[in-house]
């Protein structure tokens, strides 16, 4: 077994604090990552806090890891010692359903396996990235550019790819008229990507101070969603929505936004469920979806997209000791737009 040090909450009413726990010793499909940064997901705050129940203790959170690989498996191929890998929301499925062999293992039909707070397929507990290495079978490790900052790409494991597989699944393309409800972690990234792939962008947001950034990360319009004339004006006005906030709100207000034939998807999980106006979704054939993260091989793709396109989150850096405070800061909006944990600091 392989000692490790990591940060951890012992219960839902702890803070983290340093916890000792062993990794296991690498299989012959394993790679060894010395995490260098893990991005701070608000999921990771659900959890912690079990506010989503089902929570295990002690939980080590972190699901967007990235460092060096310092160790690989006899079986392992397409990745070295040396090079750049990350690790996401995901660490094992069951590999053999219809959506594993489609590369959707995220919907894996018997569950897939997180990369904290879940049992893995022998039983074990799962332990995240606030620690300082972590052991991952090759088929769910990615492969990360060097052209980078690497400390701006960990929030794409999550971050990216929940706001990147939601606008390729519904093939948002250039001239699309494209909304973004919240301008947070998820938000600021879907801005980047819609931006990037020629839509023309509006940000909705509760708050007139976001509208200078919302500009900069690439939208084109910015609408204050408390001034009640807002969505009279944008009846009808766009093709696809990405509802990024986790706060309750009336989603019958932004699907009047939608076009005919237009998709809303939530990506955002507000804490009690919403009524929807049917007849706003009949009169005109418009979509309300969900979407997760992606695969391993969409998020690769996301990965490979970033890294030629330049896209990476904003992010403020900060030493593991600071992360009580950091998670207060997030649920009370205190961050532009991701926590990042130089994991170097443990």
């Amino acid at each position: 077994m392989l000692p490790t040090k990591g940060y951890a909450a012992k219960s839902a009413s702890s803070v983290l604090a340093p916890f000792q726990f062993e990794r296991r010793d690498l299989r012959d499909d394993d790679i060894l990552i010395e995490i260098d940064y893990c991005g701070v997901c608000h999921s990771d705050i659900h959890q912690a806090r079990d506010e989503w129940g089902g929570s295990i203790y002690p939980m080590v959170p972190g699901h967007e890891i990235v460092g060096p690989i310092t160790k690989v498996g006899k079986s392992v191929k397409g990745f070295k010692v040396g090079d750049l890998a990350g690790v996401g929301c995901i660490v094992n499925s069951c590999r053999e359903c219809h959506n594993c062999e489609e590369g959707e293992e995220q919907f894996c039909e018997k569950g897939m396996v997180g990369t904290y707070n879940s049992r893995d397929r022998d039983n074990s507990i799962t332990y995240g990235g606030y620690s300082s290495q972590i052991v991952v079978d090759q088929k769910y490790a990615l492969k990360i550019s060097p052209k980078l900052p690497l400390e701006k790409v960990a929030p794409l494991l999550c971050a990216g790819i929940t706001t990147y597989s939601p606008l390729k699944h519904w093939k948002v393309k250039k001239g699309d008229s494209v909304g973004i409800v919240g301008l947070g972690g998820l938000g600021h990234m879907g801005v980047k990507l819609a931006a990037s792939m020629g839509a023309e962008v509006t940000v909705f947001s509760t708050s007139k101070s976001k509208e200078k950034d919302a500009l900069r990360l690439g939208a084109n319009h910015f609408a204050v969603t408390t001034d009640p004339t807002t969505f009279e004006k944008l009846q009808g006005k766009f093709d696809f929505i990405l509802d990024s906030v986790s706060a309750p709100h009336d989603l019958n207000l932004y699907l009047g936004c939608l076009k005919t034939n237009g998709a809303m998807v939530i990506v955002g999980v507000p804490p009690a469920a919403a009524p929807v106006n049917a007849f706003s979704l009949i009169m005109n054939r418009r979509q309300l979806a969900g979407s997760l993260i992606g695969g391993i091989r969409e998020t690769q793709e996301m990965l490979d997209y970033c890294a030629d396109k330049n896209i990476t989150s904003d992010v403020e850096v900060i030493p593991i000791k600071d992360i009580n405070t950091a998670y207060e800061r997030m649920v009370k909006g205190d961050v532009r737009y991701r926590f990042v944990i130089d994991m170097k600091t443990l």
